[in-house]
């Protein structure tokens, strides 16, 4: 099956990729081949870095490049490359890049006669000849004005050198310093044209975030958007999250979230595998102990399960787990488990992602918690949380990792309205639980009830939910004038109706009881008469064969005479004449 290009590839430009993870989706497959990209932005927002990267992953996938320089010299760029996992040392041994510094002291210079960069030319096409680049990267090319009055003769220059580039067919990078007029302090955007990517670094509620933006590109569509990114040890990381594409898998299979009658809620076979559910909630209503009740029920069926938490330390989880019934610790033990805590507050959203991601990536799980999503923003802006999330669920989904999601609700009352979700991620949810404080009687009790449950049939009603030292319970509904009865009430309720049942039991048996009575006395009265009958009919037959017997007797005389009379005729004497 071909998969559907995404909306921002155009294969009709040549692309040279940079290997960046994200950069690359947002550029439709890299940077223009045979072309020159400029690079700028403000001081630290990682120019160098990013044009370094480029040129590495250029070398390692077969394509040499040159990187030259002026103004960090070949051992200071080494050793910022190696903290990023590059070694640049070992590519230079290898010749498959050239690093080449470029020494300008301003105070060394003396213009006389015609200017030109003749001599950059040769320098750096012995550099390419060399190794055969097909990528060059000049940091930072402003550099040369510094020293320099004629800034019109520099610019022509530079534009001969970057047609001279282009004419060998070279990928060329350029960095330059962010001008408080242009995007560049002497205009190179004027005449660097061809692909132009702006870097800013910005600090925010004491958290610094870098973005960058593909603000042109010639010949081909790219993302528009700006794109958090970050610098990790594994080099730069950018966050496309609008390019991303819906074209994961829909798996069928169902997993068990850990809860017996939730499970029964959510159609008796629990959520479907890879699928994303959100658990929101407002403090104490057991989010931790249901997030937490599905990554052991994943570790029991002998899966991998990942729970990152930003509230409390990984053995105090572990201990108030224990509390009800749920023991973490002999699945973190068995390497099943593998449990990341850390405050928000250490880094930026986009640091949480990536460190997300590199978490995944190396353990590879089944199921994974997060806890709390709403603890990653101290604002109520759902412009920086909600387009992170967005991302992750989609990197989780694409992996077909079920995942699990809790998130604080302000309030908790039952006169609130309950359908938020705080950063406004529900939509992208598909189940979602809606866990309630419910005050009744001088009590706080827990409910809980699925809002949404995508794909599946699910239960409608709203359920007790009880934490206690044998586990997590979901009691049966129990209605009192349209309400539902929780904790004393329930309880009350039930006994109430236990001692109507009782009552109507007793009254049952008894009404049961005179029945029987009655019917051993009718049955008694039937046996009666039934003998009675009985005894009539035997007596009419013992007539009726009296009667017989005489009548037999009778005829037997009557035969027994006439035989006799017939029998004396014949033996009386003859009188002789």
């Amino acid at each position: 099956m071909k998969r559907k290009k995404d909306p921002i590839e155009n294969t009709t430009l040549p692309k040279a990729p940079t290997g960046i993870e994200g950069l690359d989706e947002i550029t439709g497959g890299g940077l223009p081949a045979g072309r020159p990209t400029l690079i700028c932005g403000g001081a630290g927002c990682g120019k160098t870095l990013l044009a370094m990267e480029f040129l590495a992953r250029g070398a390692m996938a077969g394509e040499c490049g040159v990187y030259m320089m002026f103004e960090e010299n070949v051992a200071e760029l080494v050793a910022n490359a190696r903290s990023l996992g590059f070694e640049l040392d070992h590519l230079m041994q290898r010749k498959k890049i050239v690093l080449d510094h470029v020494y300008i002291e301003r105070t060394e210079f003396e213009e006389t006669g015609e200017y030109n960069l003749e001599g950059l030319f040769i320098r750096l096409g012995h550099a390419i000849d060399s190794i055969g680049a097909k990528r060059v990267v000049l940091d930072t090319i402003e550099a040369l004005f510094s020293g320099l009055p004629n800034h019109a003769m520099l610019r022509a220059e530079l534009r001969r050198l970057f047609r001279w580039l282009k004419d060998r067919g070279i990928t060329a990078v350029v960095t330059g310093e962010r001008g408080e007029g242009g995007l560049t302090r002497y205009g190179l955007e004027e005449y660097v044209a061809d692909c132009v990517i702006v870097l800013d670094h910005r600090v925010n509620a004491q958290i610094s975030t870098r973005r960058l933006r593909v603000l042109k590109y010639r010949g081909t569509t790219h993302g528009m958007n700006e794109y958090p990114f970050i610098i990790t040890s594994h080099g730069i990381s950018v966050m496309p999250i609008t390019s991303l594409r819906l074209d994961h898998k829909a798996a069928s299979q169902r997993v068990s979230t850990g809860i017996l009658k939730l499970d029964e809620m959510l159609g008796g076979k629990g959520v479907f595998r890879g699928s994303s559910m959100l658990v929101s909630g407002s403090p104490g209503t057991g989010k931790s102990s249901i997030a937490a009740k599905f990554v052991e029920a994943a570790c029991r069926r002998g899966e991998r399960a990942l729970l990152f938490a930003y509230e409390e330390s990984v053995e105090q989880i572990i201990r108030n787990m224990r509390s009800i019934g749920i023991d973490l610790e002999q699945w973190v033990k068995k390497g099943l488990l593998d449990i990341h805590a850390s405050r928000p507050t250490l880094q930026g959203l986009e640091q949480h992602l990536v460190a997300m991601h590199d978490l995944v990536r190396k353990f590879r799980p089944s199921v994974v918690g997060v806890d709390p999503i709403s603890n990653l923003t101290f604002d109520d802006s759902e412009e920086a949380v909600k387009p992170t999330l967005m991302r992750l669920i989609d990197y989780l989904k694409q992996l077909q990792i079920t995942a699990i999601f809790c998130c604080l609700t302000p309030g908790g009352t039952t006169s609130q309205t309950p359908e938020d979700s705080q950063v406004g991620v529900s939509s992208l949810m598909d189940v979602w639980l809606m866990l309630r404080n419910v005050e009744l009687n001088g009590e706080r009790n827990r409910t809980l009830y699925i809002l949404k449950a995508r794909g599946m049939h699910h239960s409608n009603q709203v359920r007790e939910f009880v934490l206690s030292d044998k586990g997590i319970d979901l009691l049966d509904v129990v209605l009192m004038d349209d309400r539902v009865l929780t904790g004393s009430a329930r309880a009350t309720q039930e006994a109430q109706m236990t001692t109507h049942g009782e009552l109507r039991e007793q009254n049952r048996q008894r009404k049961a009881r005179q029945l029987a009575s009655k019917r051993k006395a009718v049955e008694a009265q039937i046996a009666m008469l039934q003998a009675e009958l009985e005894s009539q009919e035997e007596e009419m037959n013992f007539s009726n064969q009296e009667e017989i017997v005489h009548e037999k007797k009778a005829l037997q005389n009557v035969r027994s005479l006439a035989a006799m009379r017939s029998s004396s005729a014949n033996n009386k004497p003859t009188t002789k004449q």
